[in-house]
């Protein structure tokens, strides 16, 4: 097993993604759901700042995410392992950034609305969410296929870290799993909103393993090369 300050640093990068991205969400005073609604302004306004800084922790979240598997990629890509662990790795970080535009979409339209609907009327409110409701089913488009290509990289991410040892073997296989897992609720399940949330928790807990697997273990690239 190798470790140096390569698997240090890509270790402490999957932590801090996994850390921005739970307490950014666990700490939120309020999350919007598929769709923005009128009622939301008036929850985002109850503390508009907070809920701001809460928001832009949990989309630096996925910013780290994507340095972490950049950083992966980097030094587990050997001349054999690559043809599973980039692809693997390309796919998870496009889908990644496709979570953090779309949710940067949230951020922008609750914290801007509040404004926007300060002393308006009921039905006034309502006709600003009726107008931007066909931005929002574009980004809930993003939000779908994000996830949707975040599963498939891990997926053959996953089966990357298999066959080559990369890192131990039930560690792969979690993260095949939770790759077919995303997919499956996304595409198997038309009102999938709500019962996907627990695969974000679980996807935090993945990062986290990940990380502690890099800073304590390292990894084994020598049948990679």
């Amino acid at each position: 097993m190798t470790k140096n300050f390569e698997t240090k640093f890509t270790g402490v990068a999957f932590i801090v993604a996994a850390l921005l991205l739970w307490i950014g969400w666990a700490l939120s005073p309020h999350h919007i759901g598929e769709y923005v609604a009128a009622a939301d302004f008036e929850a985002i306004g109850e503390n508009v700042w907070y809920w701001i800084w809460m928001y832009r922790i949990h989309i630096f979240g996925w910013v780290a995410m994507g340095v972490a598997i950049f950083s992966l990629v980097s030094f587990t890509a050997k001349r054999t392992s690559r043809v599973l662990i980039l692809p693997g790795a390309g796919v998870l970080i496009i889908g990644t950034f496709t979570l953090a535009i779309a949710n940067a979409f949230y951020y922008n339209f609750g914290a801007w609305g509040v404004g926007k609907t300060a002393g308006l009327s009921a039905s006034e409110i309502e006709d600003f969410v009726n107008g931007i409701l066909y931005t929002n089913q574009y980004v809930t488009c993003f939000v779908r296929f994000g996830r949707v290509f975040s599963g498939v990289g891990l997926v053959l991410l996953g089966l990357g870290f298999i066959k080559w040892n990369i890192v131990s073997k039930w560690l792969g296989w979690f993260t095949v799993v939770l790759g077919f897992v995303a997919m499956g609720i996304i595409m198997g399940i038309p009102d999938n909103f709500e019962i996907y949330k627990p695969v974000f928790h679980v996807k935090v807990i993945w990062l986290l393993i990940m990380g502690g697997t890099l800073l304590w273990k390292g990894v084994n690239v020598s049948k990679s090369e």
